[in-house]
């Protein structure tokens, strides 16, 4: 009996599951819904099937409230999702021949290291007069054969005309056409003229050469500006490179002093990176520059700060294979898609049906005239606004659609000698492709069930991120009065720890350690104790202070919070003496200190009464017979 029900329900998954107010929500859906999400599911009680439909319930009753406040039909709402579905479209929307092709191209340049320079004379995109600047770079392009490149530096002014060094780059870090220009002129040669969206380019290639690959590194960084007043940037990174010289611990001194925190925990790892990736010239060639693993640099600068790297490891360019599908996404959202989009209008002409009149493009030949190129152009009385251009399946476009496209396009003819036929021609070329997509992407909910699903959850999920914002997360913060109340119920949730405000000598050598610790007891400056422990050859102590939790990872696991000197402990593999300069104790904290926490907590009561009132305002029913044949579903 229990496999017949199981075997019925299988075959037709859309019997409904749940009703939110007289709205039927399928059982496919909430098997769709929580196949895909079990995994993500923190709270083990959620993943039976009971508690994901609790879940699953208020997540309807909340979209139900969100149409029910036509937050759907805010303008800022349309805008974002709309512009969502334009980015997901892309995704689906394309001919995997012509990506391919570009993904091997992509793939190939990725292998080369490109150094080029290049003129640019800046033109508007809709800029009347294309010749000028056309002979303009093309005059340059004579004198930088000429004279040099190098002596035209100087009429670069970054507003008209550009002259610059590009330095070393790869596929995807210029515009696919400045790209390909410059993938195509050899090595020490000068372009012609090429156009771009900025105007027009040429482009002269100084050198090519394989891809430095990809590196992993790491670095100890101490910022020119630093929060510790007993630091002096060029002092600090010295005496740590003085201390990997006499062997101390890279990681250890990272975990240490490093200011660059993202990176200090890990004993300053970063993540891999490629020649030209980084914002850095200068960090990249030193890095690059280490010839062995365990290399390290000498103190280097950069824009951000004094560096020393160690290289970790150096992988070259990964196979095709390894490498094609994150090609193939940056080949979907780089300006290479236009070629996609090409090769897609070709494909949906032979997938759909469409039938084209013969007559039209001769019609709207004979209705321009020369108001066209003065902007002044209008549609005449009789035009045949209801007469079929084209159709595609069985949606009929107008002349009139046609006429309206004329119309916005006439600006890109202002003041410009250019044949109506040829106008007509490559207008219509233009709405037929726009038009053609278009009716794609309007209909691709239908023909592609994985899109479909796709764009549902973005829908209903940005619905429901602006519900929460107006409903829970505004309210927490905006509503003072409430967020003071909330807090004086719940005071004792929010009490610092212990903390310590201290001064911490450090050293990888214990023996100094004890000297350090004696000269520490008595009184002694940290200028004087450097004077005394350090040398030009060796750096045996360095300072940090500051004020920090007792169970903050810089202080030791064993460490006692009292007044004084401290006995000499051992952590990330060096010895540290800790003169703790004041106890501040555990405590109750203001409002105002624990303010993210409370607002946190607020905002999650703030939700639990605003659901029970959703569960009072909307009649929810469950079809039990249904959920029994899900449950036997997903349980076998």
């Amino acid at each position: 009996m229990c496999l017949a029900l199981n075997f019925s329900f299988s075959q037709n998954n859309q019997e409904t599951l749940l009703e939110v107010d007289g709205e039927a929500i399928s059982a496919a859906e909430f098997i769709r819904v929580y196949k895909k999400n079990l995994d993500l599911v923190q709270d083990e009680s959620q993943k039976n099937i009971d508690g994901y439909l609790k879940l699953f319930t208020e997540y309807q009753l909340k979209l139900k409230e969100a149409k029910r406040l036509k937050l759907d039909e805010e303008a800022s709402y349309q805008r974002e999702f709309k512009r969502y579905k334009k980015q997901l479209i892309k995704n689906y929307i394309s001919d995997n021949e012509a990506t391919d092709a570009l993904v091997k191209e992509a793939y190939e340049r990725s292998n080369i290291d490109l150094n080029a320079s290049h003129i640019l004379v800046l033109l508007k995109s809709n800029a009347k007069d294309t010749i000028n600047a056309y002979n303009q770079v093309l005059a340059l392009r004579k004198r930088a054969l000429k004279e040099g490149f190098d002596n035209l530096k100087p009429l670069h002014n970054g507003k008209t005309i550009f002259v610059e060094d590009l330095g070393y780059f790869s596929a995807f870090k210029m515009v696919y056409d400045f790209e390909s220009a410059a993938f195509n002129t050899p090595k020490g040669e000068i372009s012609m003229p090429f156009r771009t969206q900025f105007g027009y380019h040429v482009v002269k290639v100084n050198d090519r050469r394989p891809s430095r690959g990809t590196l992993t590194a790491a670095h100890i960084m101490v910022n020119f500006k630093s929060k510790d007043s007993l630091i002096d940037p060029e002092e600090r990174i010295n005496n740590i490179y003085k201390k990997l010289q006499q062997g101390e611990s890279f990681e250890s001194l990272a975990k240490q002093f490093s200011d660059d925190k993202n990176s200090a925990n890990k004993g300053g790892k970063l993540a891999p990176f490629k020649s030209g990736q980084l914002s850095s010239t200068e960090f990249e060639d030193a890095a690059f520059g280490l010839e062995h693993d365990g290399d390290i640099t000498a103190p280097f600068k950069s824009a951000f700060g004094w560096h020393i790297v160690k290289r970790i490891d150096l992988q070259p360019v990964p196979s095709f294979e390894d490498s094609k599908s994150k090609l193939e996404l940056q080949v979907k959202r780089d300006t290479r898609s236009k070629l996609i989009d090409e090769a897609m209008v070709e494909k949906l002409k032979s997938q759909y049906e469409i039938t084209y009149n013969d007559e039209a493009k001769a019609y709207f030949t004979g209705l321009l005239n020369e108001d066209y190129y003065k902007r002044s152009w209008e549609l005449p009385k009789d035009f045949k606004a209801n007469t079929m251009l084209f159709k595609i399946n069985k949606t009929v476009f107008t002349y009139g659609d046609f006429g309206t496209h004329l119309k916005t396009a006439e600006r890109r003819y202002s003041g410009k000698n250019i044949g109506f036929s040829e106008i007509v021609d490559k207008e219509f070329h233009s709405f037929f492709k726009s038009t053609i997509l278009q009716y794609r992407e309007d209909n691709l909910e239908v023909e592609n069930e994985e899109y479909a699903h796709i764009l549902k959850e973005y829908r209903d999920g940005l619905l429901l991120f602006d519900l929460m914002e107006q409903e829970v997360w505004n309210k927490a913060a905006k509503d003072t009065v409430g967020l003071e109340e909330f807090y004086e119920k719940n005071k004792a949730n929010y009490q610092w720890g212990d903390r310590v405000e201290v001064v911490i000598a450090s050293s990888a050598d214990q023996g100094h350690m004890k000297k350090i610790r004696k000269l520490m007891k008595k009184g002694k400056s940290q200028a004087a104790i450097k004077a005394k422990i350090n040398n030009d050859e060796e750096q045996n102590v360095m300072f940090t202070k500051g004020t920090y939790p007792v169970n903050d990872p810089l202080l030791p696991s064993n460490f006692e919070a009292k007044e004084g000197v401290s006995k000499v402990y051992e952590n990330h593999d060096a010895f540290h003496v800790i003169d703790v300069k004041s106890v501040l104790p555990a405590g109750q904290k203001t409002l105002e200190e624990a303010k993210g926490s409370v607002i946190n907590d607020y905002q999650t009561e703030i939700e639990l009464n605003w659901i029970n009132q959703l569960y009072e305002r909307y009649n929810i029913t469950v079809n039990e017979a249904t959920l029994q044949a899900v449950k036997a579903q997903l349980e076998n």
